[in-house]
């Protein structure tokens, strides 16, 4: 990492008048594509500098989302606490976050599935605040048809990626069964949810808990999408510290005792069961669109600016950016597609009544 970053954190860490900014600064491991992370040593936080932002966001406005995803979803007790935000200036140009270290290690699946599932339904169980008091998280007034919008305009790289043709088929086979769905009436219910609840985001914590360390992307949607985005083989083989394949029995259990958790919390488990299936196929969507789409934009220069999204792997570590290509060009291969759709296929005959 850049001296000038750790130099920009303790000025930035000065001004605030927040400690730390004479202590030690660790820089750890650059294991992921949107945020950079130092720890403050002796104080017990971490420092989240973004390189990006999923969200397309500015850097003003893109602190502001991160802040509110970790206020909304700490009250659950698997979330670190926020502690400060501070602002976008010189070596710091897109501001950082200081939250707390938890002391932990990755997840270990499957034996920390109950964990996992655990933490997810504390997260769908809180009490949802008012339409007017949701912003500035994402609150679609039609989850389904968001979802569709953001996986059809991911599509749009398919023809660029290269795929071999029973790749592109499966995947427009499973576009055309969502479409289908979009277009029916029913709905699920409105969580807060995480959106990016992939292993590799969780710390299982010294006392047991599995915590959800990342939260870039929270919103308000569908709560089957976390459950799916935990279990998906594109995301339990994604993170170089926790990868595991999950079987079909897991998989089942991991869904059943999902329920088991919400019901626990007070949720009616019965409105989430038939959204299981059919979101694990959506989130699958969402995230094999996003492989293409990152297969095409990741030779780009970093952009000039600092206005969102940017995928050039000019922002990360070179032996990050080789694991990410080879775990997209594996999930992009026929063979790992047909694997994903008979998973799906499975879950859903073994959840059938």
């Amino acid at each position: 990492m850049a001296p000038a970053v750790i130099n920009g954190l303790r000025q930035a860490l000065a001004i605030a008048g927040l400690p730390g900014a004479n202590g030690v600064i660790e820089s750890l491991p650059d294991t992921g594509l949107a945020h950079l992370h130092l720890r403050l040593s002796g104080t017990g936080t971490l420092a989240r500098v973004p390189k990006q932002s999923q969200m397309g966001l500015a850097p003003e406005a893109h602190l502001a989302y991160e802040a509110a995803c970790f206020e909304r979803a700490a009250p659950g007790g698997h979330a670190p606490r926020l502690h400060a935000v501070l602002p976008p200036a010189g070596a710091l140009p897109r501001g950082a976050l200081i939250v707390d270290d938890v002391p932990g290690r990755p997840l270990c699946l499957p034996q920390d599935l109950a964990a996992l599932v655990k933490a997810l339904a504390a997260l769908h169980a809180l009490a949802l605040p008012t339409p007017r008091a949701r912003p500035p998280l994402l609150d679609p007034p039609d989850t389904l048809a968001a979802l569709a919008t953001d996986i059809e305009s991911q599509a749009l790289h398919l023809p660029a990626a290269g795929l071999a043709p029973a790749a592109r088929d499966a995947i427009d086979r499973e576009r055309a069964r969502f479409q289908r769905l979009v277009r029916a009436s029913a709905r699920p219910p409105t969580h807060l949810i995480a959106f990016d609840a992939h292993p590799g985001n969780f710390v299982r914590h010294d006392d047991g808990r599995a915590v959800l360390v990342d939260l870039e992307k929270a919103r308000y949607g569908a709560a089957a999408l976390d459950l799916a985005h935990a279990t998906l083989y594109t995301s339990t083989t994604w993170d170089r510290h926790s990868q595991a394949v999950l079987d079909d029995p897991a998989l089942f259990e991991a869904a059943t005792q999902w329920l088991h958790a919400l019901a626990a919390a007070g949720i009616d488990p019965e409105p989430e069961r038939a959204w299981i299936a059919p979101l694990r196929r959506a989130m699958w969507l969402w995230s094999i669109t996003w492989c293409a789409k990152w297969r095409v934009q990741a030779g780009r220069p970093r952009q000039a600016g600092l206005q969102g999204e940017d995928w050039s792997t000019e922002l990360s570590d070179d032996a990050l950016v080789a694991h990410v290509r080879e775990r997209v060009d594996h999930y992009l291969e026929p063979a790992t597609i047909a694997f994903v759709c008979r998973q799906a296929h499975q879950l859903e005959a073994a959840l059938q009544p």
